[in-house]
């Protein structure tokens, strides 16, 4: 892949504002946690759990192909070590240790909210900033009987590409997750979304320059 460019930051930022939601957050049933790539996720859950938005939160992920060099024993088992320093007490989080995808993670973490008593009519997602509008979509199609909200750690996009250790690797992951977003309803995945034009010309102008690392496999 060439170097970033000027240009691919950009098209990157018009993906950024369209996959974060910028809902506003309020107290909710619970929280579910989804994991990643981005051990922020626990950063912000501690940050949520501080401003009493939710009593209970359930970390989600198992081992997977993309995480398993970072997160060895499991993303949720690592985010749940990272909330626990960050002072969210024991007795507040859940473990749903073996999703690996998105669909699994609201599925499963919706199992063990209910296999624990929780009553639930309302979930706060906590996830990386450009999974927000993937993540509500799959909830939406997942567990329609909820008012789903999403929330991520308040960065702005340069702030997060600086943080990153391979920005290309991080926007190539953003591509990827707007194709999920115009794939996946058609696949019975996720709700229908609007994917304005500028967006959708962002999308293949990057795809054009080779972020393609995280499409889909068929």
């Amino acid at each position: 892949m060439p170097p970033i460019t000027d240009a691919d930051r950009d098209a990157a930022r018009t993906l950024w504002d369209f996959n974060l939601l910028n809902q506003r957050a309020r107290p909710v049933s619970a929280a579910v946690a989804l994991g990643g790539c981005d051990i922020g996720v626990a950063t912000a859950v501690a940050e949520l759990h501080r401003a009493r938005l939710f009593s209970t939160v359930v970390f989600t992920g198992g081992v997977t192909e993309a995480t398993q060099g970072r997160f060895p024993r499991g993303e949720a088992v690592h985010f749940r070590e990272a909330a626990l320093a960050l002072g969210v007490p024991d007795e507040a989080i859940l473990l749903e240790a073996h999703a690996t995808n998105t669909g699994q993670n609201i599925a499963f973490a919706r199992q063990v909210l209910e296999g624990a008593g929780e009553r639930v009519d309302s979930v706060l997602l906590v996830c990386t900033p450009y999974m927000q509008r993937r993540a509500y979509a799959t909830c939406r199609r997942q567990w329609p009987e909820v008012e789903v909200l999403c929330a991520s750690q308040k960065l702005s996009f340069d702030e997060y590409a600086e943080a990153q250790d391979d920005e290309t690797d991080f926007v190539a992951m953003m591509v990827g997750d707007t194709q999920r977003v115009m794939e996946y309803p058609s696949r019975g995945f996720a709700i229908e979304q609007e994917v304005p034009g500028p967006v959708r010309d962002a999308f293949k102008q990057l795809c054009g320059r080779g972020y393609n690392a995280w499409f889909l496999r068929d």
